[in-house]
């Protein structure tokens, strides 16, 4: 008794750690033996009333004394969770998901067997060559999940072919084979997507996408790319289970998936931030642990690309990755240097371009920190030296994480960046001619708006403005004029 006093009080004590998100839960013995399975929308509430003092039927209650281990599995929705249930249950029929053993008191989804398939609920598995999944538990929720469905793998749902495309096919929920829009090949390869879905082959089925979205890319059939893309995201967001390791965090998972020399407990990403290269910044975020480390943030005023004037007024428009130069050297060749230490790995905001020129520069201050680039288009990771991207799930800890640092690099550029943009640059047009201080700029800006329209304002209105000498007000006017 006091052994299984123990094991309660440790469970207990993980169930608060668990999520406030949909999922499933398991509960095994002392054997590794699988108990039960269930799905919930809170896990935390969900597994949490497990164990509590009353109110458990005698059969939860036999059930819960033999309870050793719980696993949970965090789902994007209740719907996830429900078909990742059935899953579970069908492949490891845990012993107290009892009703589960009469499979006509639920429904079941059906891939017909046709020429054209199609996805439709059915009460009872018949002996007809059609390919069966199920049951579920929660009819509502299979039919959200089938709506889900027919969306991200558009099949036909008419019992005949009408005589004309439908409304499924203006609403892009189908491919008019009705029409010939789409051959039985073609056809069938959605259909086979479908069902290694609805299998839990999810991961490969996810690998196999992101192999057919980098090849229509690298054929130049972006349009293909983009849909296969956003089949990922949808398939990602409602379906995929995303199952957190517990035995390896995000920082292992990242070391190990880049072959890194060392576990990456320090990353700095850099980003660069200009509209053809007005007002060029770049910033640099540090993660540490995992973390965001904001007191070791920097930002970057871009000083020595060519065309690039501290106020902005790029002749040439911006070169980023002259800049993503500047600011790499400026990190780890300047004072900064010897006032930070040096990161476990580098990454850019951007793809080949970028990563090389941070390369090339680290090479130049003879460091050797490993660096990555993560491209937007695809989120596509990028080492130097390699041509070929590493493609990760969408699921991936890893990819959440890199994704994570651009993110914050890229908020942190495009706030200094809109800073300058919006009032301090342009003030300090003001600050620089003799004999304007503070009051004086303050009555200025206040009479009329902005800099600009100080330049465009008769000598006399500047002049009575902020009760300003005449010669001054000249002054004023002829150094502005030079810039608007």
């Amino acid at each position: 008794m006091a052994r299984q006093s123990s094991t309660a009080s440790a469970l207990r004590g993980r169930v608060s750690r668990l999520p406030d998100r949909p999922g499933v839960y398991l509960f095994t013995d002392a054997e590794g033996a699988l108990l039960y399975v269930g799905k919930a929308l809170s896990l935390r509430k969900r597994v949490g009333s497990y164990f509590r003092p009353d109110g458990l039927s005698p059969r939860i209650a036999t059930m819960m004394r033999r309870v050793a281990d719980l696993e949970a599995r965090e789902t994007a929705s209740e719907a996830a969770a429900l078909l990742l249930e059935a899953e579970l249950i069908k492949a490891r029929k845990p012993y107290y998901n009892v009703a589960f053993r009469d499979d006509k008191r639920y429904p079941l989804l059906k891939v017909t067997r046709e020429p054209f398939p199609r996805l439709v609920v059915a009460r009872r598995r018949l002996n007809d060559g059609a390919t069966y999944f199920g049951p579920y538990t929660d009819a509502g929720l299979m039919h959200e999940a089938v709506r889900f469905l027919r969306r991200v793998f558009p099949m036909r749902t008419c019992r005949t072919f009408p005589a004309t495309p439908c409304l499924e096919y203006h609403l892009g929920q189908c491919l008019a084979p009705c029409a010939g829009y789409i051959s039985e090949r073609r056809y069938r390869r959605i259909v086979d997507d479908l069902v290694a879905c609805l299998s839990g082959a999810r991961d490969r089925l996810l690998r196999d996408l992101a192999r057919r979205m980098a090849q229509a890319a690298r054929d130049r059939r972006f349009e293909e790319a983009a849909r296969l893309r956003d089949q990922i995201r949808s398939l990602t967001s409602v379906i995929t289970a995303k199952e957190k390791s517990l035995a390896a965090g995000p920082l292992e998972q990242l070391q190990a998936a880049l072959k890194l020399p060392r576990l990456p407990r320090r990353v700095e990403a850099f980003d660069i931030s200009n509209i053809q290269g007005d007002y060029a910044v770049g910033s640099m975020v540090v993660f540490a642990d995992g973390k965001p480390h904001k007191a070791h943030y920097r930002k970057f005023r871009i000083k020595t690309v060519g065309g690039i004037s501290a106020e902005g007024g790029s002749a040439h428009g911006g070169d980023d990755y002259a800049m993503m130069r500047e600011v790499v050297r400026r990190r780890y060749g300047g004072s900064l240097a010897a006032r930070l230490p040096l990161p476990d790995l580098v990454l850019v905001d951007g793809g080949k371009g970028q990563l090389a020129a941070a390369v090339e520069e680290l090479g130049a201050l003879s460091l050797t920190i490993p660096a990555i680039g993560l491209a937007k288009r695809f989120e596509h990771i990028f080492l130097p030296g390699s041509s070929e991207p590493v493609v990760l799930l969408p699921t991936s800890p890893v990819l959440h994480l890199v994704q994570h640092l651009r993110d914050e690099a890229h908020r942190f550029a495009i706030t200094y960046h809109r800073g300058l943009r919006g009032g301090s640059a342009t003030a300090s047009a003001l600050d620089r001619i003799a004999g304007i201080g503070p009051a004086r700029k303050r009555s200025l800006l206040r009479r009329f708006g902005s800099v600009a329209a100080i330049a465009r304002a008769p000598v006399e209105d500047v002049a009575g403005a902020a009760k300003l000498p005449r010669p001054l007000a000249e002054a004023i006017l002829r150094q502005l004029n030079q810039q608007y």
